[in-house]
């Protein structure tokens, strides 16, 4: 399977000023003085070997939205915040030879950042694509249907022209979507949210974001452990820093860095990716972090070693 990233960013769309794109620039130029730049492929060898990404490149900017590519003929999506949009243009530019124009989009909540994607979702719009939506909320389709109406959006849920259905899920249930096995699992977020797994030929990915874990709780009974058990890739809502998540943003229902790390090593994960970030990190900020919690993994590791990174808007990850 292959997980591509549509949106990172938590709470918030989070997009660059001319200021950061500036000093990302003048950082780059910095960087290069002493270095042969002169030929095209120099230039790039020097981009990738030599800037830190968080000069290179940007963690992103976009809200929630998470594809996975299973090698089945449909589309499968986990939420639907402003990254949709990219993903809905994306596959509207395809061909479908081969591929039914059918996306499979599993909500973890209807939090606002998680569906602000959909009016802006071009598939929706057009006649002959199918569009579901699975999700364990019984207000799901009312979320939905609410952005599509003033004062708030001026283009109706009735001028929709695709195939919109909503499927309700029942928690711990197992389902098959396009030959994916797929469970959801509650979670602790205000309204609740539910994490999902994935599970094909063999390999799982597990998509948790708006969770919050407390380490008073986490012992060998705890549901979420089961849940990562061996999972291949697992995203996870690492918005906080540890200091924040037990204090002054204690109950917010986020998890840290460093709560990820716990969990993924108890459950013996292959790779933590951490997602949803705060919106009042910067690049720099989010890599900081990134080492941080490599370096927490290394001392704290007991068995077989955690791949830790960060998600970033545009960045595939094979499973």
């Amino acid at each position: 399977m292959l997980v591509r990233f549509w949106g990172t960013r938590g709470s918030l769309p989070t997009p660059l000023n001319a200021v950061a794109v500036r000093e990302k620039i003048r950082r780059a130029l910095r960087e290069s003085i002493g270095h042969d730049i002169s030929t095209p492929e120099r230039l790039e060898t020097f981009i990738d070997e030599k800037l830190a990404f968080s000069v290179s490149g940007t963690f992103g900017g976009n809200s929630s939205c998470v594809e996975i590519e299973s090698g089945g003929t449909q589309h499968i999506l986990c939420d639907m915040g402003s990254g949709g949009r990219e993903f809905g243009n994306a596959i509207m530019a395809q061909k479908y030879p081969n591929k039914e124009k059918v996306i499979n989009i599993f909500q973890s909540h209807p939090h606002w950042d998680h569906i602000m994607g959909f009016p802006f979702f071009v598939p929706a719009y057009v006649p002959g694509f199918k569009v579901v939506i699975h999700g364990c909320h019984a207000n799901l389709e009312e979320a939905y249907r609410r952005q599509h109406s003033e004062p708030g959006f001026p283009v109706p849920w009735a001028a929709l022209g695709a195939d919109i259905q909503f499927v309700t899920l029942e928690p711990g249930k197992e389902y098959v979507v396009d030959g994916v096995t797929v469970r959801a699992l509650k979670q602790h977020h205000s309204g609740d949210s539910y994490g999902y797994r994935f599970e094909k030929n063999g390999k799982s990915i597990v998509y948790t974001t708006d969770s919050e874990h407390k380490f008073e709780l986490i012992d060998d009974d705890y549901p979420f452990i089961h849940f990562l058990r061996g999972a291949d890739l697992v995203i996870f809502d690492a918005m906080y820093s540890l200091a924040d998540s037990i204090s002054i943003k204690e109950d917010w229902g986020h998890s840290s860095n460093i709560i990820g790390v716990e969990l993924a090593q108890r459950a013996g994960a292959k790779h933590l990716c951490m997602y949803h970030h705060e919106p009042n990190y910067d690049d720099a900020m989010i890599e900081r972090i990134m080492q941080e919690t490599i370096r927490y993994e290394e001392l704290s590791e007991e068995g077989d070693s955690l791949i830790v990174s960060s998600a970033y808007d545009g960045r595939e990850i094979v499973v």
